[in-house]
């Protein structure tokens, strides 16, 4: 597939994509943050003919993004590395997710998906791995539930999907890894993780094609673009990763 042309899959060419991200209406009044590193994970339900997604409104209390449809997610912590798995990262998203960052390496790599499953737990209780028999060195905090039930993170079924950088003024800027993977990895399941008082205050299984009904981010609706033509291609991890970011007040558009 191109990187230039029209897609087959769904009629856009990937110059509506960053042409759409370029335009898209934000303040940039703030002042210049380095962007911190973060994941996300966007779990999808085949079961039915036309893919779900499942997105969550954030509280109208939050400064950046108020209100707004998004994937559960969150900034990489240290210690997500550090979390035994019940199966690696696919090789070719190890490579891809080491490409243009400090100090890469494989572990780096394993710690932005791990980081998407720990926030995904964080915000909706849900926990995408393996259940096991044996005990777990867990690190502190969110993973401490992880080894409570018994349950290691597959990495094997996680998708690299895209990368996105906030642009610059932004109250808060995140250079962030969007992962896939299917609802049937996930082990475990938890009540009371979102609601009024919460990061997220609902939860929502979303036809694909109609998402972008809701109010979401402008790179959110170009990350499930993306998806979809990746669950089109068969969810191939030979599929190309795009890497979204401005450039001299533009978004452009490179692949992994």
């Amino acid at each position: 597939m191109s990187n230039e042309n029209a897609t087959a899959t769904t009629g856009l060419t990937n110059e509506d994509r960053t042409e759409r991200l370029t335009a898209a209406a934000r303040d940039q009044s703030f002042a210049n943050l380095k962007p911190r590193d973060s994941a996300t994970l966007i779990l999808v339900d085949r079961t039915e003919p036309v893919p779900k997604i499942l997105l969550g409104r954030r509280h109208e209390r939050h400064r950046f993004l108020p209100g707004k449809f998004v994937f559960p997610g969150g900034r990489v912590e240290r210690t997500d590395r550090l979390m035994p798995v019940s199966a690696p990262l696919h090789a070719r998203d190890t490579d891809r997710l080491m490409r243009q960052v400090k100090r890469p390496s494989a572990a780096k790599a394993a710690g932005f998906a791990l980081a998407a499953i720990r926030e995904t737990y964080e915000e909706t209780g849900l926990m995408l791995g393996a259940q096991t028999s044996g005990a777990i060195a867990a690190p502190d905090g969110a993973w401490q539930a992880f080894a409570k039930q018994r349950v290691l993170p597959d990495l094997s079924r996680i998708h690299f999907i895209a990368r996105a950088i906030t642009p610059p003024r932004r109250p808060r800027r995140f250079d962030s890894r969007f992962f896939a993977a299917e609802i049937s990895g996930v082990a475990h399941r938890a009540e009371g993780f979102f609601g009024p008082e919460a990061e997220l205050v609902e939860l929502v299984w979303m036809p694909i094609t109609e998402a972008r009904s809701l109010d979401i981010p402008a790179i959110t609706a170009v990350a499930l673009e993306e998806l979809q033509e990746r669950i089109l291609s068969g969810m191939s991890h030979d599929h190309p990763v795009p890497f979204y970011r401005m450039l001299h007040k533009r978004f452009v558009r490179t692949v992994f």
